[in-house]
This record gives C-alpha cells, structure tokens and sequence, in this order.
C-alpha cells in the first residue's frame, strides 16, 4: 500500500488511557499507522511510539491508520498470548462510533456479508459470498443530523475494513472515507470518522473485567 505523504499527527505524541504490569492501553490518533510499514518513511507508527516508553510492548490487535481510538499492547508474554486468545475467541467486546452518510432507515440492525480483499485494488476488501470469510456488524442510531447519521457499531468478527465495507454496504459510507466514499460524502469530514471508542476484555492475570473508553474526537 503506497501511503502518499505519509504525514502522522505528533501531538500528542503518545495518548496513555491505562497502564499495568500486564499490558498498557493507547488512544491511536486518526493518521498514525498500528504498526510500522515496510519502507524507512513508514516506520513512525503507534507501536514504535509506545516500544519507546515500554520496551516490552507487543501489538495484539490493530486500527487502521485511518481509524482512531482503543489499542491494547501486552507488555509480557503471558499477557500477550492471554489477550490475543481472547481476540481470536471473540470473547473481547468493541464499540465505534461512526459518522456516516445519509439518514439510515431504522434504529438499529446487523449487516452479515462475508469479505474478501479486492487484490487488484489492495487494500480495498470487497463482499463475496463465495470467498469471503464470514463478517458481522451489529448497528445503532445515536443520532441524525443533516446529511448525516451517528451510529453505534458492534463488530462481533474482526475483518480488515469490515465497518466500512459494512457501512458501504447500506449505502451509508462513513463520511470522510477515502477508500470507500463517494466524493461528497468524503468532503465532509477531513478525517475518516470512525473511532474505536469501547474495549472490554478479562485481565490477563486476574480474568477481572476491564472496560476502556477514548473519548471522541467528532
């Protein structure tokens, strides 16, 4: 993926939401990649940022560059196999609000289309029911404005750009979307509005609840 001016927010440079002995938990600002890329240019990134103050910190999960909000980091190797295990159980919980265009109809519904990357457009993934790995997007009104409606997403898989192809699918692409917007849709915001704004896990050495929230930037 070619990242044309690849120019990542500083301040702050590093937005701390909670920190243990067992892991540490990040506010990734819209523009900044999860994980470094592979050319020198690409190499600023949430991770690197926060090897910087934690040494040990490994990445079990990621927000596209575009996206904002919750990263969890595990900083030993128990943790590290403890939260993933739950990520790839599904049993973490995950909240995003979204801004997208257009008024949806309804107040609440699931989007259930498996996806697939669209390799001659990489990274751009696709709907395919032949292919596609299985996705599910579970949807909430928050409110509606002109052109515009706020909505609460609850990914239950976690597929690359499964919100947005899921939005996209509605006919409601997430505003300020450069990947998937139509033109007017994508000026009206200029960042994509989407932020992962709730996580949920179980600690990795006590299986108590922990429950996050990054405020929201839109």
């Amino acid at each position: 993926m070619a990242l044309e001016n690849y120019n990542p927010p500083t301040t702050p440079y590093l937005s701390l939401v909670y920190q243990d002995d067992a892991f540490v938990v990040f506010n990734k600002p819209s523009g900044l990649l999860s994980v470094p890329g592979k050319a020198l240019v690409h190499r600023d990134s949430l991770q690197i940022r926060a090897q910087r103050v934690f040494p040990t910190a490994t990445v079990v999960h990621r927000l596209d560059m575009a996206t904002s909000g919750l990263m969890v980091m595990a900083l030993t190797k128990a943790a590290h196999r403890h939260i993933s295990k739950q990520f790839e159980l599904r049993q973490t919980k995950k909240s995003y609000h979204a801004v997208v265009f257009g008024d949806v109809k309804g107040d609440e519904g699931s989007v259930d289309l498996p996806l697939i990357c669209d390799w001659p457009n990489r990274p751009k993934q696709m709907v395919d029911y032949e292919r596609g790995k299985n996705a599910l997007t579970h949807w909430q009104v928050l409110a509606r404005n002109t052109n515009t409606t706020r909505l609460l997403l609850n990914p239950v898989t976690g597929r690359s750009h499964q919100l947005r192809v899921h939005m996209l699918s509605l006919g409601h692409p997430i505003i300020g979307d450069k990947l998937y917007a139509h033109p007017q849709a994508f000026s009206m915001a200029n960042r994509l509005n989407l932020h992962a704004y709730t996580l949920e896990f179980r600690h990795p050495e006590n299986e108590s609840w922990v429950s996050l929230t990054a405020p929201l930037p839109f």
